[in-house]
């Protein structure tokens, strides 16, 4: 076993549970707004439909086909078109409000602070992502995350993004790391675990779902309490 020194973490789907705090946002801007009213058939179809058009908005993002701002204004404005809505205005208040009271929201990965506690005293450990800076932040300390992490480095701050190596090189030599000294974790094979790869970091995946994949990180986990055997 490698002698980790640094601990670099994604933060959304790996520790911050983004679809828990995502589906509580949509729940109450879909009845402040009566969506149901403007034909939205149900709640589950306005939420289905966001993650669709958002898992593909940020794929599209990772792969540097458009940028934060298509994601923030073009967002709702899509997922209102597919469910029949042609309203600009409705779309640009739900953008607003949406990333104004998600990143409020607390939900953590099951086991996420446990886990926290336990590497907190062993290891340096730093935020790595690519969220939108004016959000991360919030999220952190809405959740309780701040105060165990040493560095939070955004695509914004770094000037690269995952999967660029150059985002984890700068993560690195902020806490003075070498790259076989730190352990990335995280949930996406692309950004995080292509990305540390990149950066001959080593990488834990972070695979909840059990999905079926070819690549070959380090370590692979389904619960993050596995870190604590592993680490």
């Amino acid at each position: 076993m490698k002698s980790y020194r640094c601990i670099l973490f994604d933060l959304d789907h790996t520790l911050w549970d983004f679809e828990t705090n995502s589906h509580e946002t949509l729940q109450e801007l879909y009845h402040q707004h009566k969506l149901e009213s403007r034909g939205v058939a149900s709640f589950t179809s306005f939420y289905q439909t966001f993650v669709e058009i958002n898992t593909r908005l940020w794929e599209h993002y990772d792969l540097g086909k458009i940028n934060r701002e298509t994601i923030r204004f073009e967002r709702f404005h899509g997922i209102l078109e597919k469910l029949g809505i042609d309203d600009t205005p409705l779309s640009l208040r739900l953008s607003d409000e949406y990333v104004t009271l998600s990143p409020k929201k607390s939900g953590l990965i099951p086991n996420a602070k446990e886990v926290l506690e336990y590497l907190h005293p062993r290891y340096q450990m730093t935020i790595v992502t690519n969220g939108f800076e004016d959000v991360q932040f919030t999220k952190m300390n809405s959740s309780g995350l701040t105060s165990y992490f040493k560095n939070v480095v955004t695509s914004t701050r770094a000037g690269h993004k995952k999967p660029s190596k150059e985002i984890f090189e700068f993560a690195l030599s902020e806490g003075g790391f070498q790259s076989h000294e730190a352990l990335m974790i995280g949930d996406n094979l692309l950004t995080d675990i292509g990305g540390a790869h990149n950066a001959s970091v080593d990488t834990v995946f972070f695979n909840p779902n059990k999905i079926s994949h070819k690549e070959k990180p380090r370590f692979e986990i389904h619960d993050l309490k596995q870190l604590m055997d592993i680490l």
